[in-house]
């Protein structure tokens, strides 16, 4: 059966992991791994907050599924709730490619990213992380 706050905090879990994985990666220099993990870390952290009112499907683009439920919550998180689908919306298409690269112009994943893509990503999966803690606490989940 579903329970709505285990996913919560489930999806959490995962989202805080991935990031601290993604600079984990960024200090060994695997700019492809910090890029993978960011994008996971930011995918978990907006299907955290769509767990509270659905299960969240299987896609790596959940944006569309924040967009549906913002007008179900509180007033004053829904702008911040439009930003992490925003940077949800920007990431998702780095799943595909740090697993499969570039097959038209033959770059692999390692051969894509750089040190500032790695940044770039990390930064955008700290803000998503950010946005998840807070509206989690303003809606009475809190931090465990």
């Amino acid at each position: 059966m579903y329970n709505p706050l285990d996913e919560v905090l489930y999806r959490r879990e995962l989202a805080k992991k991935y990031l601290e994985d993604a600079q984990e990666a960024y200090r060994r220099e695997d700019w492809r791994g910090s890029v993978a993990s960011a994008q996971l870390a930011t995918e978990n952290a907006a299907k955290a907050i769509i767990a509270i009112y659905r299960t969240p499907s299987w896609r790596h683009d959940p944006s569309d599924e924040l967009y549906e439920i913002t007008n179900e919550l509180p007033r004053d998180i829904r702008n911040m709730v439009r930003e992490l689908a925003k940077i949800a919306h920007t990431l998702a298409p780095e799943h595909a490619r740090t697993t499969y690269g570039d097959p038209i112009r033959r770059l692999t994943p390692w051969q894509l990213y750089n040190k500032e893509d790695a940044e770039r990503a990390i930064n955008l999966a700290r803000r998503a992380v950010e946005i998840m803690e807070e509206v989690l606490k303003r809606i009475g989940i809190g931090r465990t």
